[in-house]
């Protein structure tokens, strides 16, 4: 068992080094050249789609809000990434990772704008009257590759099981660490709570998440705000190393080891992408029930979704734990519990404990609640809503085996089996970028700009 772990890791290391950051990052590349750097030309337009009509109501056809859809896929996004993937990054690859998040943000917004515009496109209505879309959906109909679809709807839908469980896990060990209470209560109450919203459907999801996603935010952003506002002195410095250190190496200090220009390439992308899940195609699955009258307009979401996680909040984290001192008051072992240090400079360590575990869980229960979402879509793909619904049992019951550490050789997978579910998609954007180009253009072109404004 030993052995066949370590060729796992082996293998897990490899599929996750240069050959998955030459995929995402070589897709979102061609994507943005194939859309015209749309996503600079017109970030202003599309900022003012979004952060400008968060609140906006319409009639178009669709089964949640585009706002309710944008939440739900941020649920997914927005967690452990955010708060332990940015201090692990900077842990390995110094400060200048971060600059290499920032681009990595920058080229995903293009492949998550592609994503959800195929979505859109490709949605069709299941036998509940529900919108539902994604990459499988796109795949089978965009270019006729029913096995490939199958593929990834299989992938995705035993990978969410997995995911699950280790989402379930972390954060009954982190309330364990910090409140004394057993991951057998904790997980017994994240799955009563996720099973009373998940079998509602995707419009009980969308209402919880778009009240519970931006109090989230706003209670881990307000906490930052106050620990950079205490280190305000410290943030040019900061800047200064981000963009400094993502082009020459960085000496040891503290507890930092020092880094190289290629360690801080390869965690801040590695990190980056793991993060936004541009290209991952689980963002589709949601914004597909959407309403949303042309495909581009959601789209625009979708490059929000990575504006706000990785431009904002891994930002915001990455500031905190430079300003702070953590990266080099935290050994690289111990990186996970660097916003914890950096937190508790300023509210001590009994608070700082608590509040980032209040956030984590909240960002975790969000999590779940979508993640189980994506794979009742797959299984609703494959075999019909009937077994979809044996799928969400089977999901509910896998948070309570996931937070007590059960079946932990399943969790080793997870890298792996996202592999499976990220190459067929990223192939398919690129197939049909011609398609995604002729969308984008019909939507700027300048006789249909006034129309599309006044929706």
């Amino acid at each position: 068992m030993e052995s066949l772990n370590a060729f796992i890791s082996r293998l897990t290391e490899i599929v996750w080094g240069l050959p998955m950051i030459i995929l995402l990052m070589g897709g979102g590349i061609f994507l943005t050249v194939q859309l015209g750097f749309f996503q600079f030309r017109h970030l202003p337009h599309i900022l003012k789609h979004t952060f400008g009509k968060m609140l906006s109501k319409n009639h178009a056809p669709g089964t949640v809000t585009p706002f309710q859809a944008t939440a739900s896929a941020l649920a997914s996004t927005m967690g452990a990434a955010n708060i332990v993937g940015v201090p692990v990054a900077i842990a390995l690859g110094g400060p200048g990772a971060v600059f290499w998040m920032w681009i990595v943000a920058l080229i995903g917004m293009a492949t998550k704008y592609s994503e959800v515009v195929l979505g859109l496109k490709y949605r069709e209505k299941n036998t509940q009257g529900e919108y539902v879309g994604g990459p499988m959906y796109y795949i089978r109909k965009g270019l006729g590759w029913k096995k490939t679809a199958s593929f990834f709807a299989f992938a995705l839908m035993i990978e969410v099981a997995a995911s699950t469980m280790v989402q379930a896990n972390s954060i009954a060990t982190s309330i364990e660490g910090s409140f004394g209470i057993s991951p057998m209560l904790t997980g017994l109450m994240v799955m009563v709570v996720v099973a009373i919203v998940i079998f509602g459907g995707v419009k009980v999801i969308g209402r919880v998440t778009e009240k519970l996603i931006p109090f989230m935010v706003m209670i881990y952003l307000i906490g930052a705000v106050i620990v950079l506002a205490y280190n305000v002195a410290d943030i040019p410095n900061a800047v200064l190393l981000i963009f400094q250190h993502a082009i020459t190496p960085i000496s040891a200090a503290g507890g930092f080891a020092g880094a190289g220009v290629a360690a801080a390439i390869r965690w801040g992308l590695a990190r980056g992408l793991y993060s936004n899940e541009a290209g991952m195609g689980t963002a589709p699955i949601v914004h597909s029930a959407a309403q949303n009258n042309h495909p581009a307009k959601q789209g625009f979401w979708g490059v929000f979704e990575v504006f706000v996680d990785t431009l904002v909040v891994c930002t915001t984290t990455a500031l905190v734990v430079i300003t702070s001192g953590a990266w080099q008051d935290v050994t690289s072992d111990d990186a996970a519990n660097m916003v914890t240090h950096a937190f508790s400079t300023v509210f001590g360590e009994t608070a700082a404990g608590a509040i980032i575990s209040i956030v984590l869980m909240l960002f975790v229960i969000s999590t779940i609640m979508v993640l189980v979402y994506y794979g009742d879509k797959q299984a609703e793909f494959l075999f019909g809503t009937r077994i979809s619904n044996v799928m969400k049992c089977i999901y509910t019951i896998a948070i309570l085996i996931g937070s007590v550490g059960g079946l932990q050789f399943i969790w080793q997978f997870l890298d792996l089996i996202l592999a499976m579910v990220i190459v067929p998609n990223m192939i398919a954007l690129v197939f049909l970028s011609k398609q995604i180009r002729a969308v984008t253009d019909d939507y700027f072109q300048p006789h249909t700009q006034q129309r599309k404004e006044s929706m």
